[in-house]
């Protein structure tokens, strides 16, 4: 089976017409398939659409979230609920054209177990989204080691247990590719077309370039030291402590000489021992997450790897009488 999931948020004009053209698509695949949309508490008739919808369609479902939680919270959901071995997910603006999910399908058919769509000709304005979309890209390339030139678009098709392996926060659903490949997961990128809206104007804007550079911070911080956290406080810690145990030893034999250190040297003295200190607290970092982390993987029987299959010969089988 195939599952669709769509998280939408004030999108009553798109509704009827990404329904019709999914269902042709769908249709033309000719698989077993569901369309979940999920509803981060639109304030529009989406949800009124989508309720009448499902009274004639087995293959349809709504998710109606109780607040509006953001979209990796609704895409979350309807990872949740899917049903189906592949899932995709799209946008309900119709920005995503539905007649693409053949190509995102075929990467899978391929082996990958992420296909993740790229805008190659945006539409959007150059000012406000296509220049800082392309420098965030580049960033979110180098920080996650995982060479895509669209992560934030949310058409994309996955391999269902490969979600199952990532757990999604604040607003992390455009680094699903880079987080799944850290257990090794294959991802290949197709070519999407980037269709204008039909109402409204974008979520998104100049606004979000601060939380997207966190995002990048945090992801940087998953892939590369979560699982040894002392590596990253400890670098911090043994610099600090180094150059604080330095001055203060300076400042040490300094006094020996028989020297006033707050008459010449007050403010290296504070220096050092701010550095010391400072130093000695990323230590003490370090080794809390070092125990956070454990606490976390063995408290909810995770492990630190993903396995994508186990082959073994087989022993030939003896005959009856045999031994």
């Amino acid at each position: 089976m195939i599952s669709i999931v769509i998280p939408i948020h004030n999108e009553e004009p798109a509704i009827l017409p990404l329904y019709d053209r999914l269902c042709a698509v769908m249709e033309r695949i000719d698989k077993p398939y569901e369309i979940l949309f999920v509803d981060d508490a639109s304030t529009d008739r989406s949800f009124e659409l989508l309720a009448n919808l499902v009274e004639t369609d087995k293959s349809l479902k709504v998710i109606r979230l109780r607040r509006n939680f953001g979209q990796t919270a609704a895409l979350s959901a309807g990872f949740d609920e899917a049903q189906g071995n592949i899932i995709i997910s799209l946008d309900g603006d119709l920005q995503h054209d539905p007649e693409d999910i053949p190509a995102l399908l075929a990467k899978i058919e391929e082996g990958y177990d992420i296909a993740s769509g790229w805008r190659k000709n945006r539409l959007d304005n150059a000012i406000t989204r296509k220049i800082p979309s392309r420098v965030a890209n580049w960033l979110m390339a180098k920080a996650s080691g995982l060479e895509l030139r669209d992560f934030g678009t949310t058409f994309k098709a996955y391999r269902a247990e490969i979600l199952k392996d990532v757990n999604l926060y604040g607003e992390l659903h455009r680094f699903i590719p880079a987080l799944a490949s850290f257990y090794g997961a294959r991802v290949a990128e197709v070519p999407i077309r980037n269709s204008p809206r039909l109402s409204g104007g974008s979520h998104y804007g100049l606004g979000r370039t601060m939380r997207v550079l966190f995002d990048i911070l945090t992801i940087k911080f998953l892939l590369t030291y979560f699982t040894r956290p002392m590596h990253f406080f400890g670098k911090i810690g043994l610099l600090g402590t180094g150059l604080g145990g330095a001055i203060l030893t300076y400042l040490f034999i300094f006094k020996l000489m028989g020297n006033e250190i707050m008459v010449h040297h007050g403010p290296l003295m504070m220096a050092g021992g701010f550095l010391l200190l400072a130093g000695l607290m990323m230590f003490s970092t370090g080794l809390l997450g070092e125990v956070l982390m454990r606490t976390y993987f063995e408290s909810q029987g995770r492990r630190i790897y993903a396995v994508r299959e186990i082959r073994c010969r087989k022993e030939p089988q003896l005959k009856d009488g045999a031994r």
